[in-house]
């Protein structure tokens, strides 16, 4: 844990220091390659060999895809209630999605031209499910049931199974995939999983685009297949920064940062950010108390010493400039005014704006997806949406006289750039044979 006062001497350097985290160590991208490489040499048999070895499942390739038998079965073992939260997310979810999606549109900037843009839905997505330290069921629907909205046909979902069960998915997530509309499910994880999914193997036809968020060696093979297929993001441990000021519930505070805490690696990070020395104490005390009470305390207690920061800010503008410059996955502002607050923000995956909106809410049940950018990359990545699953071609059409208008200025652009044929294809439609 680390308390950061404005009287720190070393507090600008503190600062930077939190910063600047790494989305994927060198080494899982070290290790990555390796597997990845394997992958796309030897397919079914890599991935075969993987899946034993890193997730105790000895699984012909025949056996690599989830069953209609196994999915009726899964079904069976989830309860209803359980099902009906699943359904009415999926219900937030497709609706927000929905108001994402581009639309195709045209306009004539100068007579005779008319310009737009197209959006088609691609044909073949990849979504990874995490699954090693907890059932993830969320992400499915907040990954797949995006692409189904967004209408893909083809989605095809990799999830690990769960540890010394045969190769068996968690019921939940299983349930959760199918109801969200993937077409394919593999029971299939880590770097070796995103290698499948971008190079294909024998029985794992290749996809255009994966997305979804794992763990370092996760992101660090997403970020080298990249170019074989698309990608969403290069996204590493979760992340919360909450912003509170000198009235924030003390409680509500201490309660979302460890909600970030426990998700599993131990490298997730947690930071409070206010102009009251007091108030920071005060939630700093809360979050202790509450901690005692989680049963992933172990995971807890990583994050509490190495990823828990709490900042004094000089006022609310200012930790806005903070929350900027960490461009947080998670912004929390407890504050009398959030979205005045949030104006001054330069940078942030999903903003939670005033207490009553827990930053569990955006991972289960609000709408957007929880599929966010991590590490400070808000600055330049976004959370998915509908139309990260769409194509987009521009569309152009000139009449002749619109291009008798611009024929010479395209021939001195081609003589510019010394490209005779470009000139001539612009040219020969003025002079003739």
């Amino acid at each position: 844990m680390q308390m950061i006062f404005l009287d720190d001497p070393d507090r600008s350097e503190k600062l930077s220091g939190l910063y600047c985290r790494p989305a994927a160590p060198a080494a899982a991208e070290k290790a990555a390659a390796a597997i990845l490489a394997e992958v796309r040499v030897h397919g079914d048999e890599a991935v075969r060999r993987f899946l034993e070895k890193f997730d105790g499942a000895s699984v012909a390739p025949s056996g690599f895809r989830v069953t209609p038998e196994e999915i009726r079965e899964a079904s069976g073992q989830v309860a209803p209630e359980m099902k009906r939260a699943v359904r009415r997310a999926l219900s937030h979810i497709r609706a927000f999605t929905r108001k994402t999606l581009p639309r195709n549109w045209r306009f004539s900037p100068r007579p005779g031209v008319i310009q737009g843009e197209r959006f088609v839905p691609m044909t073949r997505v990849g979504c990874y499910i995490p699954g090693g330290t907890a059932p993830l069921v969320s992400t499915a629907i907040h990954t797949v049931g995006i692409a189904k909205a967004a209408g893909v046909k083809e989605i095809v979902a990799v999830t690990p199974p769960m540890k010394n069960s045969g190769g068996k998915i968690n019921p939940a997530t299983l349930y959760a995939l199918h109801a969200a509309g993937a077409t394919e499910i593999y029971r299939l994880g880590g770097a070796y999983a995103v290698g499948a999914l971008a190079f294909g193997t024998e029985t794992i036809r290749r996809v255009e685009k994966i997305v979804g968020p794992g763990n370092a060696y996760v992101a660090a093979a997403k970020k080298l297949v990249f170019g074989s297929a698309a990608i969403d993001m290069v996204a590493g441990p979760s992340e919360v920064m909450v912003i509170a000021d000198g009235n924030a519930d003390a409680e509500f505070a201490a309660a979302d940062l460890l909600s970030q805490a426990e998700h599993g690696s131990g490298l997730e990070q947690a930071v409070c950010v206010s102009p009251s020395r007091s108030k920071l104490e005060e939630i700093r005390k809360c979050y202790l108390r509450r901690k005692q009470t989680l049963s992933r305390l172990e995971t807890v207690d990583r994050v509490t010493e190495n990823g828990l920061f709490f900042i004094e800010a000089e006022n609310l503008k200012d930790a806005a400039l903070i929350a900027g410059e960490y461009a947080p996955e998670h912004l929390e502002i407890h504050t009398a005014n959030p979205s005045a607050v949030a104006k001054n923000v330069k940078a942030a995956g999903a903003i939670f704006l005033g207490p009553w909106t827990p930053e569990p809410a955006g991972d289960f049940t609000a709408g957007p997806s929880h599929v966010l950018p991590t590490a400070g990359t808000a600055k330049f990545f976004h959370g998915i949406s509908g139309a990260d699953f769409m194509r987009r071609s521009s569309v152009i059409r000139y009449t002749r006289k619109a291009l008798m208008a611009e024929v010479d200025d395209i021939v001195r652009f081609a003589d510019m750039e010394g490209l005779d044929a470009h000139g001539l294809s612009a040219s020969v439609r003025r002079d003739g044979r």
